[in-house]
């Protein structure tokens, strides 16, 4: 539940004036943090709710993510600020008045307003839901604490656009199956329910037998024109199966690891999660944070739970004192290739970099592994519809020989 945010003005220790907003559960607990940050709170009056302005302040703006795209421009842009020696009040102001959108802009205000109130940018981050990443959240503070903020948020920067380079690969590839099946299948809906109803009248004052095959393609004919309802209905169910299928832990768990084991497309999962495994294990450890720590973030990030569990596991293994390659690879969802290489980097010493470069190499796999698909994919999707749309027009030609015979 979103607590209420307070507007303040307090006079700060050198004598000057302090103003901001604050999210407490109460106007005594800003007044009483005002006082532990060394300032004398002169007011502190609570927003008043708007309705629905406020309601979707809160839904959307302050709990959505924030987009890949987003970040790594907001990141870079901080970065860049604070090196040329801005304060950082003054860059997240700047941010404020660069914003794109009220959506992204509504958030920073409110860091701003946090960091100005003496909250630390990781905690004022932190504060604001959804909008920012656990791991985002946590590598900012471990640049804080460790006073290296601006080349902490450089590789924020990097790891976010290296991130977003493979999933728009694989979204990039995509667009030319979905494009051809669409177009496909609206040609065959318009063949079945538009074309081949002109030709009925003919086939039925022939009196004619007609072919099986014209009978079954007229058939679907007349079931998607006068049930066209009960192909939405099937359709809708099947989403609400698949979203009952992982509404659930447990069934969720059974579907990801399903996925896994589909050819092909389990192939590039398993690649996609070990390359966004490595990255952020790599980047965290790089920035300070520590390994069982890491592993937690780690885990919430991954986006199929079999491979999160995995993680888990290795998480339990590594409290009780043993390494991080040995349970990945007991696991059986890790390649061995990214197990190895996590082994040498633990007996050298060099764990982050070698996580660094298992997310390279998968990543480039997951490049080449979607050129693969798509060569079989594009041909065989091709081939296919052609096939289906060569039967209907054979069945209609049959047909319409059938009658020819007869009539002569």
């Amino acid at each position: 539940m979103t607590m209420p945010v307070f507007q303040y003005k307090a006079v700060t220790e050198t004598g000057g004036v302090l103003e901001g907003r604050m999210e407490a559960r109460t106007q005594s607990a800003v007044i009483e943090r005002l006082h532990d940050l060394g300032h004398t709170p002169v007011r502190a009056d609570e927003v008043p709710d708007s309705g629905t302005g406020n309601w979707l302040n809160r839904k959307i703006f302050l709990r959505r993510q924030a987009t890949q795209k987003e970040l790594s421009l907001l990141t870079r842009e901080l970065a860049t600020l604070l090196q040329a020696g801005l304060p950082l009040d003054s860059a997240l102001e700047i941010l404020v008045d660069m914003a794109s959108s009220e959506r992204l802009g509504q958030p920073l205000r409110r860091v701003l307003d946090d960091v100005r109130g003496g909250a630390s940018l990781g905690d004022a981050m932190a504060a604001r839901g959804r909008m920012f990443p656990r791991y985002y959240v946590n590598m900012v503070r471990a640049g804080e604490a460790g006073g290296a903020l601006e080349a902490v948020l450089e590789r924020l920067a990097e790891y976010i656009t290296k991130s977003q380079a493979v999933s728009d690969t694989i979204k990039s590839a995509l667009i030319y199956p979905v494009i051809l099946l669409s177009m496909a299948g609206i040609s065959i809906v318009v063949l079945l329910t538009v074309v081949l109803p002109e030709f009925r009248p003919l086939f039925e004052d022939a009196g004619a037998s007609l072919p099986l095959a014209t009978q079954i393609v007229l058939a679907v004919g007349d079931g998607l024109q006068n049930h066209w309802w009960a192909v939405v209905v099937v359709l809708v169910a099947l989403l609400g199966l698949m979203r009952w299928q992982r509404a659930t832990p447990e069934r969720k768990h059974r579907w990801d690891r399903m996925v896994l084991r589909l050819p092909l497309f389990g192939t590039i999962v398993t690649k996609v999660e070990v390359a966004r495994f490595g990255r952020t294990l790599g980047t965290l450890l790089n920035n300070g944070v520590t390994l069982l720590a890491g592993l937690g973030i780690v885990k919430e990030a991954l986006t199929n739970t079999a491979m999160a569990g995995a993680v888990g596991e290795a998480e339990i293994c590594l409290k009780e004192g043993l390494g991080l390659a040995e349970p990945l690879a007991a696991t059986n969802v890790f390649p061995s290739l990214a197990t190895h290489l996590i082994r040498v980097g633990e007996e050298s010493g060099r764990l982050e970099e070698m996580l660094i470069h298992v997310a390279d190499i998968y990543e480039n796999e997951v490049q080449r592994s979607v050129e693969r698909l798509l060569s079989l994919l594009v041909p065989a999707l091709t081939i296919g519809l052609g096939v289906i749309i060569g039967l209907i027009i054979v069945s209609v030609l049959m047909a319409i020989i059938s009658v020819n015979s007869l009539a002569l």
